[in-house]
């Protein structure tokens, strides 16, 4: 690998084709257990969408000791790489977060992943972990976005929609954002979208595949179950590290059970307010009621005064 500048820009990465009525699309369990019931309803919705979706082998499977694993960290990896070197697999799809990518994600054949070439991948929480090793490792866009068992996807009409448009129809998603969303900091920035929980990009930071720097980007943030100190506690180690120097803008997704969120603003505006760049809230995206689907690696406009990231492209080709 080329060795990593200190003041890396970050850059549009290769987005993979959109999906086909019909399109074969694997699921897999990159991190915590799955209840079978949440999985069989999960997949009846794809299945609504005229997708053909397979889950990997070990999806259901569980850690024989530790308990918050779905199963052993090498057969994890494996069911991604497989599912991701399939040539019948148009997609791939996470099943929820949790916790384990961090155990899992450098097990994965990364060479393989490259040469297999770009596929829609979905996911979100646990999962940014890998979203940062696609884009490092393989220079692969992703979606952020819901799981096939999480609740809000089982739940919310307007999730579900946002996921089928953005994989089937994302020229009709270019522009993205919900009523509740407002100006903490004004302005408009232009760059390339990453992000997801933020608890992870602290995590990531000086393994194998994390990125240098957020030069350049349009970073997007979001966590659950945080309380206030600790965000600020994560917060300040990516100002600390020098992560977030020449971030061109932030935005900000729901914060689910960190406390009063009048107290997770006030850190938010004392921790990223001296960036002196555009940020805006509750875009609406993340482990929140309605959960939108953003691509991560596709260059955007970020207006925090309409409180809208449009796309320069659709999220997939």
């Amino acid at each position: 690998m080329t060795p990593k500048s200190p003041h890396a820009t970050v850059v549009p990465l290769t987005r993979a084709a959109r999906l086909r009525p019909g399109a074969r699309i694997a699921v897999v369990a990159p991190s915590g257990p799955i209840p079978e019931e949440r999985l069989r309803a999960g997949l009846d919705v794809l299945r609504g969408w005229d997708l053909d979706p397979v889950v990997a082998p070990h999806v259901l499977d569980t850690h024989s000791t530790l308990g918050y694993l779905a199963g052993a960290d090498r057969a994890r990896a494996r069911d991604l790489t497989e599912a991701w070197c399939d040539p019948s697999v148009s997609a791939v799809i996470c099943a929820r977060g949790g916790y384990g990518v961090q155990r899992m994600v450098d097990l994965v054949d990364w060479a393989a992943i490259r040469a297999a070439g770009p596929k829609a991948f979905v996911g979100y929480s646990d999962v940014t972990a890998l979203h940062e090793a696609f884009a490092v490792r393989a220079g692969l866009a992703t979606l952020h976005g819901p799981m096939v068992a999480a609740a809000t996807f089982l739940s919310d009409p307007d999730t579900q929609e946002s996921l089928r448009a953005t994989l089937f129809e994302p020229e009709t998603v270019r522009t993205l954002g919900l009523g509740t969303a407002r100006t903490l900091v004004p302005g408009r920035a232009h760059g390339v979208t990453l992000g997801g929980c933020v608890s992870l990009l602290a995590a990531d930071l000086a393994t194998p595949h994390a990125r240098p720097s957020a030069r350049g980007g349009l970073l997007l943030l979001e966590d659950v179950g945080e309380e206030p100190y600790r965000l600020d506690r994560i917060l300040t180690q990516l100002l600390r590290s020098g992560w977030l120097d020449g971030v061109a803008g932030v935005g900000l997704g729901s914060w689910e059970e960190c406390g009063p969120y009048e107290d997770v603003r006030a850190v938010l505006v004392d921790r990223l307010g001296g960036l002196g760049v555009p940020v805006v809230e509750e875009l609406g995206f993340g482990h929140s009621a309605t959960a939108l689907t953003v691509p991560l690696g596709v260059p955007g406009v970020l207006d925090a005064g309409a409180g809208t990231l449009t796309l320069d492209v659709p999220a997939l080709r």
